[in-house]
């Protein structure tokens, strides 16, 4: 609609009016001045019309007594929505006190726009409770105006202006119900809710988080009116409508939201109760409408949900769950669980994660995937998770009574432990307060838990390295997962999901990926663990490719402190690695053996097809001896080929050969450049006769030295063989 031009004639004649009045047109959902008066001007004391301009185009409401905002708010889009006139009165400041005004108002058509003409009166100044001035029509007003902010705030919300929810549901009920109905509408209550309030207030303010919540209400109000909206409470909103186009205009008013406050807005889920599914009243329908969109807290982005049946029963779950989890941590309901994580270059156990396990004595067994999004959902996660620190705590205490090595143990978090406490205070608290070294706690964090407020999670991570503790970036791969998050926060380990294991065999692109991402992660100075680990051929791939750690059932179930203890008694132990030896192993770990570089320290070498490398192979030699630990697929196919004898025995993998006399004649050069290489990080290059006559071209270089056995780890390359002469 293009803006209305009156003729300097006219235009000049309404301007020159003494009556306080002025003229807008509703143009694109903004309010456009067409013309002042300069009784306007007069009885707002504002100096010229520019200045007039200027302050109504940047807040209609501009100096509007807060106890009749929500009322002038509710009655201007009324007017500008509908046909109805506008007639109010009001309290603004002017010149430092508040004056009574009336302002009165109505429609004008000229040709094809629609204009509104808004003319005011002054009633006098505004006279708090016990003031005599004299003026009695200013103190009528006054009384009236007191008793009217009173009876409002009895049915309509300070900050919105919306009917109270009881005040709501009666209308819903005896009003909206009927009309719809003898309409021939489909009744629908909308349920709102915005992500991420309580960090939007945190960021910027309760100030800030007050006027978002305000300029939300004013978009609902325009979408759907007034009076059929309420505020639920804090930044959630119930809606009565029809189901007349009802998903184009939720689309729309997610659209819309993005561009209130000034673009400083949030994420909007809603959920949808129709009457079709059954007759109920109206607060039946809000709280299933409720259901709805508490199903849809998963997602980041504004989106909507009808509400079903099956929802009821998750519900009754869900309550469940909150009303008992205090009891459930006070009477031992939920016990903690450890799954080792295994050091692929030893085999031994080099990290734990603790998990939840609720038996319930009524429910029975109660999944993890059923009671952690209930509890995060409800901000109760952190009871929890404190409660799984305190039993790691005491479970590392007792295992350092049994002079078991200590083994650092990883605890899990959920966004909304930063959001209900101070996690990072709470948790350094409790092992400052224990025996047990910081280092031993590992933090596990998911990538999705980044999203919400990604400065403010890079912050709060940042507190927990600089305390002490190693971060961990947990299920990595699990949604769409991006490299630059490696690059933005300090990790010390990326934790691959199941998933990855779960397409092992069916996805030769799925173990492509995999040796790309951990070699990446490598190259960033960070280790791996991968997740859901179950069979003989993943644990082989993953140790040629350099994954440092493995964890899943091929190993051990998770088990309570109990069996780990009896595991001990039986002798039938995986074995806590020796803390001390922890770097000499992760650096043989690191190494991908599908990956020259990782040896050679260059990446000049580089194969199209990442499978098909020289034969590479990890050795741990002492003066005496020299054991086979690790060996890529080219590797294994090299022995067989020309080792019979060695490969006929079993795997190459674990072998060890025994530097006797005759062996040393034999191979004197390629003994002592191993001797070299145990003494010096300076890699070698030697020509190494086989037992066919023919030359193999090796480059062999020092890994790292075990600080407790002193046994040099080396790795080799075996780049040609060359024909027999």
């Amino acid at each position: 609609m293009k803006k209305y031009q009156y003729d300097k004639e006219e235009l000049s004649l309404l301007e020159r009016a003494c009556v306080p009045l002025a003229i807008y047109q509703y143009i694109d959902k903004r309010i456009v001045t067409l013309a002042i008066s300069d009784g306007f001007l007069d009885l707002f004391e504002i100096p010229d019309r520019e200045a007039a301009i200027k302050i109504i185009s940047k807040d209609l409401y501009y100096g509007c007594h807060p106890d009749d905002l929500a009322m002038l708010e509710n009655a201007s889009h009324l007017f500008a929505s509908n046909d109805q006139p506008y007639n109010i009165v009001y309290r603004t400041r002017i010149g430092g006190r508040y004056k009574i005004l009336h302002a009165r108002g109505l429609h004008v058509q000229k040709g094809d726009a629609r204009l509104a003409v808004v003319w005011f009166s002054d009633e006098g100044e505004y006279q708090e409770e016990g003031e005599q001035k004299g003026d009695f029509l200013a103190a009528a007003y006054s009384n009236l105006l007191r008793a009217n902010t009173q009876e409002r705030l009895l049915q309509y919300d300070y900050l919105t202006g919306f009917p109270t929810i009881s005040h709501f549901f009666y209308m819903c009920d005896t009003i909206f119900y009927p009309k719809s109905l003898e309409a021939g509408e489909t009744p629908i209550m909308l349920f709102f809710d915005m992500n991420g309030m309580r960090r939007f207030n945190a960021k910027y303010g309760y100030a800030e988080g007050d006027k978002l919540i305000h300029a939300f209400a004013r978009l609902l109000a325009q979408t759907f009116s007034n009076d059929c909206c309420s505020r639920f409470g804090m930044d959630r909103f119930c809606v009565y409508t029809n189901d007349k186009d009802l998903e184009k205009r939720l689309w729309q008013f997610f659209s819309d939201c993005e561009q209130i406050n000034g673009g400083r807005s949030l994420p909007v889920r809603a959920g949808i109760y129709s009457k079709d599914v059954e007759v109920c009243g109206a607060s039946f329908a809000c709280d299933r409408a409720k259901m709805a969109c508490d199903s849809g807290k998963g997602a980041f982005v504004s989106n909507f949900t009808w509400f079903e049946k099956s929802m009821l029963v998750e519900a009754e779950k869900r309550q469940y769950i909150v009303e008992n989890i205090d009891r459930a941590i006070a009477e031992k309901w939920i016990k903690v669980y450890y799954q080792p994580i295994i050091r692929a270059a030893n085999g031994k156990v080099c990290d734990e994660e603790a998990l939840a396990r609720w038996i319930d004595p009524q429910k029975g067994f109660l999944s993890p995937v059923d009671f952690i999004p209930v509890l995060e959902d409800s901000g109760l996660i952190y009871k929890l998770d404190l409660f799984m620190l305190e039993g790691i705590l005491k479970k590392l205490e007792e295992q350092k009574n049994a002079g078991l090595y200590l083994a650092p143990v990883s605890v899990n978090l959920s966004r909304s432990d930063f959001d209900s406490c101070d996690i990072v205070q709470e948790i350094y608290q409790r092992v400052q307060k224990s025996s047990i070294p910081l280092d031993k706690i590992t933090i596990e964090i998911t990538e999705s838990i980044l999203g919400g407020d990604f400065d403010y999670m890079k912050s709060q991570i940042k507190r927990f390295k600089d305390l002490g503790f190693k971060v961990w970036l947990d299920d990595f791969g699990s949604g769409y997962s991006s490299l630059e998050v490696l690059h933005d926060v300090p990790f010390d380990l990326i934790k691959f999901d199941m998933k990855f294991m779960r397409e092992f065999e069916r996805s030769e692109k799925c173990k492509i990926m995999l040796s790309g991402l951990i070699k990446i992660a490598a190259e960033l100075g960070l280790e791996t663990v991968c997740e859901g680990v179950e069979t003989e051929e993943q644990v082989e791939f993953l140790k040629e490719i350099g994954c440092v750690k493995l964890q899943g059932y091929y190993y051990c179930k998770p088990i309570p402190l109990e069996e780990i203890f009896e595991r001990y008694k039986k002798g039938v132990q995986i074995g806590f690695e020796n803390p001390d030896e922890s770097e000499y192993y992760a650096k043989i770990g690191s190494i991908n053996l599908y990956n020259i570089s990782s040896i050679t320290n260059s990446g000049d070498q580089i194969y199209k097809n990442v499978f098909n490398t020289p034969p590479m192979v990890i050795f741990e030699a002492t003066k005496s001896e020299i054991k086979i630990v690790r060996g890529n697929k080219s590797y294994k196919e090299f022995v067989k080929k020309n080792f019979r004898r060695m490969a006929s025995e079993g795997s190459a993998i674990g072998k060890t050969i025994y530097i006797n006399e005759t062996n040393r004649r034999r191979n004197a050069l390629f003994f002592e450049v191993i001797r070299k290489c145990s003494e010096s990080s300076e890699p070698v290059i030697v020509d190494q006769e086989l037992s066919d006559g023919s030359n193999a071209h090796i480059f062999i270089r020092r890994v790292s030295v075990n600080p407790v056995t002193k046994v040099v780890a080396l790795a080799a390359i075996i780049f040609s063989v060359s024909d027999i002469k």
